[in-house]
């Protein structure tokens, strides 16, 4: 990587079970941390391929590494921070992590030590698709670099403030006192969305705004004047909407069939339900939107169907928690760069007032409602990794001076 001037820097991590994302900001100490090098390394357990860019695009770190099963998370995680330590020297000061489940009593960014890693560890079963994860680049971090500060930032700390009715299941009070009730995630994202919001409407941070963070995983909040109402995702990141390989909303009779009658184990069903499911499961091909988008069979025609289906009817549901909607925003892989989803969902959406300027949404402009539409829609490309360096270096501007 590009040698940068000498400054404080911190990084962000987001470790998945096949893929490492980190940014690289410059912290300087009273302004907003700004970005240096952001980047990816895919297709771990295969063959791994770094790639890393600077702020303005630039290819900074083009590498690959020949199949090898010994190569692990924490083996390309230090190829990683020698590669940063090289071109920023010991500037290096804090690592900043997604953490997808900080259960009932993590709502704020904390910083990470032993009893933080324990509680965190407990709730692996609640997501398991990203939470080992997660907390394998921290362990990996703090073995790596033992001084270095970390910070852990939670999916679900957005929605913590959302009223009592909203996160409360219809199970026995003694299960929700014991922290089984509705969290909600991709918190980050939507903790970004309305920070947007506020700087594009001052006055009302968008009013009674749906957000859609459409990717692989995918939900719906929302937000009055920027604070989570409600959100489609619930105890567990599987609930909600259609996503690649997750099948959202279940009648939890379905998953007591497959148990009892179909005499699947309790791990099957977990593997079905997160990655069978979804786009995968209903196309029979494949999770990627841009593969279904592109495909002629009936099969992928219909994934897209029930994916934009409960897209308007759980918004549906969302805007009655609001009670009317002003704005709705599309963002992530797919919200941000898939203009016929887009026009799908705002044709679903005719009845609460959306239209949609055709033009403005094949160009993919920040705004893509038509001038007479009662409802503003945007487009606004989230920045997770940027909300956790804000975090961060507000918990370094904490830290007592040595």
């Amino acid at each position: 990587m590009r040698d940068s001037a000498a400054m404080a820097e911190i990084l962000c991590l987001n470790a998945g079970s096949s893929s490492l994302k980190f940014a690289l900001y410059a912290e300087p100490g009273t302004d907003e941390p700004s970005l240096l090098a952001s980047g990816k390394i895919e297709n771990i357990g295969l063959e791994p391929h770094l790639i890393a860019r600077d702020a303005k695009g630039d290819v900074l770190a083009d590498r690959r590494w020949t199949k090898d099963v010994t190569i692990t998370h924490e083996t390309l995680l230090k190829d990683l921070l020698r590669e940063i330590e090289a071109s920023v020297g010991e500037d290096l000061i804090a690592v900043g992590h997604r953490i997808v489940h900080g259960g009932a009593d993590y709502s704020a960014p904390a910083r990470v030590d032993a009893p933080l890693l324990a509680a965190l560890e407990a709730l692996c079963p609640l997501a398991p698709l990203h939470q080992p994860h997660n907390l394998a680049a921290v362990r990996a971090v703090s073995r790596l670099r033992p001084a270095l500060l970390q910070v852990a930032c939670f999916d679900t700390g957005f929605h913590h403030g959302q009223p009592p009715v909203a996160t409360r299941l219809a199970l026995p009070r003694a299960l929700g006192e014991e922290g089984m009730r509705r969290y909600g995630f991709h918190g980050i994202s939507y903790e970004y969305i309305a920070r947007q919001l506020r700087l594009i409407d001052p006055d009302t941070g968008g009013g009674r705004t749906i957000a859609a963070h459409l990717g692989n995983g995918a939900s719906l909040c929302a937000m009055d004047g920027g604070r989570s109402i409600d959100t489609t995702m619930g105890f567990t990141a599987l609930d909600g909407l259609v996503m690649g390989t997750r099948c959202g909303a279940l009648d939890p009779g379905a998953v007591l069939y497959l148990l009892q009658q179909r005499g699947m184990t309790a791990r099957e069903v977990e593997h079905l339900l997160y990655s069978e499911s979804g786009l995968l499961g209903v196309s029979g091909t494949s999770s990627d939107m841009r593969a279904l988008l592109g495909s002629e069979t009936p099969a992928a025609g219909e994934a897209i169907d029930l994916f934009v289906w409960q897209i308007a009817r759980q918004a549906g549901a969302l805007a009655s928690s609001l009670g009317g909607l002003d704005s709705f925003v599309f963002t992530a892989g797919i919200g941000e760069n898939a203009p016929e989803i887009r026009a799908r969902v705002a044709d679903r959406l005719r009845w609460l007032g959306v239209a949609l300027d055709t033009d403005a949404n094949l160009r993919g402009a920040s705004v893509i409602s038509a001038p007479f539409s009662r409802v503003t829609v945007r487009i606004i490309p989230t920045d997770e990794e940027w909300m956790i360096a804000i975090h961060t270096a507000d918990l370094l501007r904490e830290e007592p001076k040595p």
